[in-house]
């Protein structure tokens, strides 16, 4: 294993997009063309600064009411009609206060803004692909709204998710474009949400990796079911265009590729690891979630590719399985998160099928092997498992497919 100190003078940042290393680096910058930049890098930091310790802790803050306790959600089938999203839209007008003024409600028209209006697509966006492919209604399984706030702070460098809405800043205009155009960026952030109501995964060491983890995977599969991409010809990169021309970089991350994302002379290099050989120990960025992602972000990719198809329709179910099966401990590292995708892979498609070898074979590639022995599935759960689909869902989507939410 790799030790990287990585000098990061803040506390714990909230769940962000871009990590506080990069951050960091930014702020330390030396150079005139990027002066905007590092300024608002240096004030991005101390704002994320006093946000969120509950993420360390796993726990939700007192806005959020307190979950059922765990239980299987896998769905089953539904009839009727899709659930339809609630979507609301605040402008924070470079202040940093929430929510802001709300601008656009659920089937309002378009206003102009470029950043209201794609992150009202967005929202929408990451609601058809978990209730149409998954058939959870929102984030929370009963419909609650999607709020996000756009124009949040001045240049401020980051999006995340608050535990209770989305926002984006605009960005600093040298190193970063606004955030909103990037689909898989509002999915990552969303889906935070529903791991804080359903896993709880502690955001700290291996179990705070996989909490981010899980976030770049249904932030991926968002943006493939809504532009009809296969695992093929997906870029499978998280954060793609929130770069502006100046740096020498496609996204923040890379799941099929973690540690190429972006290799710049002012930013450096991406650091992520690609091998549990490789696994970085560190005291910053909570034990390093946003660094060791990368391993299983390419355990998930090279599963997907491997099958082929579309990825939400395979693995995708598999990993919904297992965030919501009432499994997962909050301190459940690599080992234990892989054995629960292979048994769910077993449960859904049936062991040593082609699915279940993927999984296998996509650990194994990443050095995560040896798998722990699991606890036996009580019999409900087991009954329930490989549950079909909600009779509403259309997974398939054409290449030319367009979402139902505008």
């Amino acid at each position: 294993m790799t030790r990287t100190p990585r000098p990061y003078p803040y506390s714990t940042p909230h769940k962000a997009i871009v990590p506080p290393y990069l951050l960091a680096r930014i702020a330390a910058i030396d150079d005139p063309r990027f002066d905007v930049a590092a300024d608002a890098a240096r004030r991005s930091l101390l704002r994320d600064a006093p946000m969120r310790e509950w993420r360390r802790e796993g726990e939700p803050p007192s806005f959020i009411a307190h979950e059922r306790p765990a239980r299987d959600e896998r769905p089953a089938a539904l009839p009727g009609m899709a659930p339809s999203p609630d979507r609301r839209i605040s402008d924070a007008e470079n202040a940093e206060r929430l929510p802001g003024r709300l601008v656009r409600r659920e089937g309002q028209p378009i206003t102009g803004d470029a950043a209201v209006d794609a992150a009202y697509d967005g929202l929408g966006e990451t609601f058809e692909l978990f209730a149409r492919v998954f058939g959870r209604d929102s984030i929370d399984g009963a419909g609650i709204p999607l709020e996000a706030t756009v124009h949040y702070g001045d240049r401020y460098d980051n999006a995340f998710w608050d535990g209770e809405r989305m926002v984006f800043g605009d960005g600093d205009g040298e190193v970063f474009r606004g955030f909103t155009n990037s689909l898989s960026v509002i999915g990552h952030e969303l889906t935070h949400g529903v791991t804080e109501r359903t896993a709880k995964l502690r955001y700290q060491g291996q179990s705070g990796a996989l909490n981010e983890h899980i976030s770049d995977v249904f932030g991926a599969l968002v943006e493939q079911y809504g532009m009809g991409q296969d695992a093929a010809s997906a870029t499978w990169l998280i954060g793609e265009g929130v770069f502006t021309d100046l740096v020498e970089g496609r996204a923040i991350r890379s799941m099929k590729e973690p540690g190429t994302a972006y290799d710049d002379d002012v930013l450096g290099r991406d650091p992520q690891p690609d091998h549990f050989d490789r696994y970085i120990e560190t005291d910053d960025d909570n034990g390093g979630v946003h660094l060791n992602s990368g391993i299983p972000n390419r355990a998930f990719a090279l599963a997907a590719i491997e099958l082929g198809g579309f990825a939400w329709e395979h693995v995708g179910r598999i990993w919904y399985d297992v965030l919501t099966s009432g499994r997962l401990r909050p301190d459940d590292g690599f080992h234990t998160f892989a054995a629960e995708t292979v048994r769910a892979a077993d449960e859904r498609f049936g062991a040593d099928s082609p699915e279940s070898r993927a999984v296998t074979s996509g650990w194994s590639a990443v050095g995560i092997e040896e798998l722990p022995a699991l606890d036996p599935v009580p019999e409900r759960a087991a009954s329930d498992a490989g549950s079909t689909m909600p009779t509403w869902t259309s997974s398939s989507r054409g290449a030319g497919a367009s979402p139902d939410f505008d």
